[in-house]
């Protein structure tokens, strides 16, 4: 680890107090409400950062230990899981789903392998049948008889909901057991990471509340918008298809705190986030615990081009999201950072987390104020700039 890398140490850089800045700032001028970030780098945690209020009433602090929901930042935690679960029963990447799950087979889908669902082309971003997202059951059920989309080979598209389904219903047939319960025995509890994929009810009262967005959608990408806003259309089918919790104020509720949504329902902080995405950056192991053997294939591209959900240029890996890259092997935009390595996922309204192995470095964002969108916010990228020493407009 480190031998080429870009960036030197950041320990005691001046660096850290530019992102220091830049976060405490946005209180100030960017409207944030409570958010925590923290960075570490070999191993050891380099910035811990909290300010703000749980509630909008700013009656209570938010501190470093002040978990939150962190929406579909929750899909790297969720993809490692299975991603761990094969690595122990030694199945490669290629098998096919259906050799675990044979009903998966219906419907054409006999040839998707574990990369094709880890890489969101296996094409079932959305569901024809009308089932609950909390209904574990029947989402699993509703996916092994649902036609794909797009047959294989024909691009990919980001499940936003089905993706957690889908991993969850893999971990418990290689497993046997649901992914919530998996996190914590092989993840959580070895590495004493607040974060959970399923609320025990002891936990709510710490949990923040989530804020939708204040403004408008942003310009950005006004292509996916405009599909979001058709109801007809795959990218708004995918975001709620299977149905259920399509409200802010409805992931606030016990009920969804308690429910495993490995998609988009993770609660947790910062640190957790942050130390998780530590481990992987460190070649799988933190702390004396070693978790993966290798962690090679989180960095290895499997798509890369045009995202028939989010309408934009999109890259995943097995199991986790990449930098985009254009036709001479170069980074169309930094979400992660400038190292061609890195790896994460964020989370709509501005979590934000990820793994840059070429540096030894991870990142997690958390906040409770959401921002429109489903990238980074300008509240976790500026910190990630200033780390990175990237300057403004780039």
């Amino acid at each position: 680890m480190g031998k080429n890398r870009s960036l030197r140490s950041l320990n005691r850089s001046p660096l850290l107090k530019v992102a220091e800045e830049f976060f405490f700032e946005s209180f100030k001028s960017r409207g944030e409400l409570g958010a925590s970030v923290s960075v570490w780098q070999d191993g050891r945690e380099i910035l811990s950062l909290a300010g703000g209020f749980i509630d909008r009433k700013k009656t209570r602090p938010w501190t470093a230990e002040t978990p939150v929901l962190v929406w579909s930042a929750t899909k790297g935690p969720a993809a490692a899981c299975l991603l761990h679960a094969l690595e122990r029963e030694g199945v490669s990447l290629t098998t096919p789903v259906s050799v675990f799950w044979p009903e998966f087979k219906q419907a054409a889908k006999d040839a998707v392998t574990f990369a094709d669902v880890l890489s969101h082309r296996a094409g079932l971003p959305a569901l024809d049948a009308s089932v609950l997202v909390q209904d574990h059951q029947a989402v699993a059920a509703a996916l092994a008889k649902q036609y794909p989309y797009w047959a294989l080979g024909e691009g990919h598209g980001y499940h936003p909901r089905t993706f957690g389904s889908l991993l969850d219903e893999l971990v418990r047939r290689v497993a046997g057991m649901p992914l919530g319960q998996y996190w914590q025995t092989y993840f959580a509890v070895p590495l004493g990471l607040d974060f959970w994929i399923g609320l025990p009810p002891e936990r709510h009262e710490y949990v923040a509340p989530i804020y939708p967005p204040k403004a408008n959608a942003p310009q950005r990408n006004p292509d996916f918008y405009q599909a979001f806003l058709n109801p007809e259309s795959l990218t708004a089918r995918s975001f709620s298809r299977p149905g259920g919790l399509e409200s802010v104020a409805s992931m606030n509720t016990p009920e969804a705190r308690s429910t495993s949504l490995p998609a988009f329902g993770g609660i947790g902080t910062a640190r957790a986030l942050a130390k998780f995405y530590a481990m992987l950056a460190s070649g799988g192991a933190l702390e004396g615990v070693r978790v993966f053997q290798s962690t090679a294939p989180m960095s290895i591209t499997l798509v890369n081009g045009l995202d028939r959900v989010l309408l934009g240029n999109t890259s995943f890996s097995a199991g986790f999201m990449r930098d985009p890259v254009d036709g001479e092997g170069l980074k169309m935009r930094q979400l992660f950072g400038p190292s061609l390595t890195a790896f994460g996922q964020p989370g709509a309204g501005g979590s934000h987390a990820f793994a840059d192995p070429e540096n030894g470095i991870s990142f997690a964002y958390v906040m409770n104020q959401m921002e429109p969108g489903v990238t980074p916010s300008e509240k976790s990228m500026g910190i990630v700039k200033a780390l990175y020493g990237i300057r403004a407009g780039k």
